[in-house]
């Protein structure tokens, strides 16, 4: 999929645009956060998960290996720019993100393993039993919320959460 670079992307020397991090929830599209982040590292440092980090050009970014999101609009309240959309919408989404399971899950060769549904809150994660013994875990779109609480439990770091078209129910 070509998606627009921005300017930003193109002076990081990133011409693909694939080296975005994932920005903190309800941000607006990137050329927009951008743009308007100051990088002043306040949201960072109103986490009170401490899972917010400075990425790529000193802009904020969601490290999952820390920790999930509580969606606790710490964040958004410590903000003085206009970088995030509005969290007062009853059907505000926090963010769009695609979820996946590589084929590194333990579960999909045949070792039981289902610590990341077993941390799902929502239920996201689901197993489907095959033949020898081996279960395929499925991502269910209608039940992510994208807070990333899969991610640092896997065992053998098989869960990819990335920037995405998708949306997460809130």
């Amino acid at each position: 999929m070509n998606r627009p670079i921005h300017r930003t992307q193109f002076l990081r020397g990133d011409l693909s645009g694939g080296r975005q991090g994932i920005r903190p929830p309800w941000s607006k599209p990137e050329a927009v956060f951008t743009d308007a982040c100051e990088r002043c590292g306040d949201c960072i440092q109103r986490c009170p998960e401490q899972i917010l980090i400075k990425g790529s050009g000193g802009f904020p970014q969601v490290d999952f290996s820390l920790g999930p999101c509580t969606f606790c609009h710490a964040c958004v309240e410590a903000c003085r720019y206009p970088v995030f959309e509005s969290t007062d919408a009853a059907l505000a989404t926090p963010w769009k993100l695609e979820i996946s399971i590589t084929q590194d899950c333990l579960s999909t060769r045949g070792i039981v393993c289902r610590s990341c549904a077993d941390a799902c809150e929502r239920a996201a994660i689901r197993f489907q039993l095959q033949t020898r013994g081996r279960s395929i875990p499925h991502v269910l779109d209608s039940h992510c919320n994208g807070c990333g609480e899969c991610f640092a439990v896997c065992p053998s770091q098989a869960i990819s959460i990335l920037p995405g078209q998708r949306d997460c129910a809130a």
